[in-house]
């Protein structure tokens, strides 16, 4: 397995809307655009979101470049910009069938308070928000 981890920040517009277009044009089909296992995107706070996606190998990572790039150029109007980007290969893996089931942006009135930003070892971050990995 390979993974691919995206840091963005949008400089225009909400990530709670981003994120809502990613949900309804995107996300279904990015697994088999990519040749991905697993995408997930993230709300981390102040206009910004992270991707991760897996890969059964570094060469399907490396196949998804265009995708992302299609992606990003549809987002325009939210001037995503990646501030970081992480790839390798996934040292340790589980997944319970929880995994399976899809978590949809919720439409802004729905939506609960913000997560908060916490560290790996205190908690989990929201499960909002973005771009392809």
């Amino acid at each position: 397995m390979y993974a691919i981890i995206r840091h963005y920040r949008t400089e225009a517009g909400s990530i709670d809307a981003m994120a809502h277009r990613v949900d309804r044009e995107f996300a279904d089909r990015i697994p088999e655009e990519v040749g991905s296992v697993l995408y997930t995107a993230i709300d981390t706070g102040d206009g910004t979101a992270m991707t991760i996606t897996l890969f059964e190998n570094e060469e399907a990572g490396l196949h998804s470049e265009a995708a992302v790039a299609r992606v990003r150029e549809a987002l325009a109007e939210f001037q995503v910009e990646e501030i970081d980007v992480f790839r390798g290969e996934v040292m340790v893996s589980r997944a319970s069938e929880k995994v399976l089931k899809p978590i949809h942006q919720r439409a802004s009135t729905e939506r609960p308070a913000p997560a908060s930003r916490s560290t790996p070892s205190s908690g989990t971050l929201g499960q909002r928000c973005c771009p392809v990995s």
